[in-house]
């Protein structure tokens, strides 16, 4: 905090009061700047212990910037030092509001970003390919199997895990590529931002890869959970409104797979966050993780071995 305030005073914010706002999975923290008698705040984004993650942040927001995603403006920023004073949308989460009278429209809303989102410049962006999808499926099999369950996995279950993973895997690029993909789409991450607009955060680690990515990361929240049959119908939303000409069919199994890809990766994620980090909140989150892999596994034979496998290692 006092390497901060010795900032401030040298840009002339010096009396800017600071409380803390919120700090996320990773070595960011989030401080909120005001001033007696005004009415306005703003943010301060602290990424001193990881400063090479701002150009990133910045390069970012400037393309979704370009195509009028509601992402916080940049107010002064000092790159070498890792600090961001930002726009504030206020403390107001999709996740502290979202209950069954409002979730169908704060919904369409958020699907709407993510179609003005996916116009944005991909250029020079690192793919969703293959290799990655693989990559962060691994950590299923590493840290939640592994390292939390402390399970150590036969041949004939790691053939079961691989040949399952190739699967989504090809399956998930069977679907249009090469879209801005946020990654991190999900209701911790969205602002219901002054005068009820949709506020994007996190944007950060973006990449290029399938349209139903940040999809499945909102609606099949690993936070919140709502009936099948909504999470379908939106979905199927935001495939009209994204244009895309395939049958309901085709693509709630294009949608299940990018989600079976995510889950699965985020049970490694979640495990990981508490064991090697000490962040133990998210171990609450693994219940839904899981939840989600088993159901949607079960529903297709080419992955129903890998929901039986892991059904009997969680029991």
């Amino acid at each position: 905090m006092y390497k901060i305030k010795v900032w401030l005073e040298s840009i002339g914010w010096g009396d800017w009061e600071i409380e803390v706002a919120s700090a996320d999975a990773s070595f960011r923290s989030y401080y909120r700047l005001k001033r007696q008698r005004h009415a306005e705040t703003f943010i301060l984004m602290d990424s001193s212990l990881m400063p090479e993650s701002l150009p990133p942040f910045v390069e970012m927001n400037e393309r979704l910037s370009a195509v009028d995603v509601h992402v916080p403006s940049i107010i002064v920023k000092n790159i070498k030092l890792g600090y961001l004073i930002l726009e504030n949308f206020g403390s107001t989460h999709y996740l502290d509001v979202l209950n069954e009278d409002n979730y169908r429209e704060l919904y369409m809303k958020a699907i709407d970003e993510i179609v003005k989102m996916q116009r944005a410049d991909t250029e020079g962006l690192p793919l969703y390919d293959r290799t990655f999808l693989l990559f962060e499926m691994d950590l299923m099999e590493e840290w939640y199997l592994g390292k939390y369950l402390q399970i150590s996995i036969s041949e004939d279950q790691q053939k079961i895990i691989r040949e399952t993973l190739d699967i989504i895997a090809d399956t998930v690029l069977e679907q249009p590529q090469g879209v801005f993909v946020h990654r991190d789409y999900h209701s911790r991450n969205i602002m219901l931002a002054p005068g009820n607009e949709v506020g994007v955060i996190d944007f950060q680690d973006a990449r290029a890869g399938a349209g139903t990515y940040d999809l499945v990361s909102l609606l099949k929240d690993c936070y919140i959970e709502w009936p099948k049959e909504a999470v379908e119908e939106l979905a199927l939303y935001y495939r009209d409104q994204a244009g895309l000409n395939v049958d309901d069919a085709a693509f709630l199994k294009w949608f299940d797979f990018m989600g079976l890809q995510r889950h699965i990766k985020v049970l490694g994620i979640f495990s990981r966050l508490s064991l090697r980090d000490g962040k133990d909140g998210y171990l609450k989150d693994i219940p839904l993780t899981l939840k989600y892999v088993l159901e949607t596994a079960s529903r297709y034979p080419e992955t129903q071995d890998l929901a039986t496998m892991l059904k009997s290692l969680a029991d």
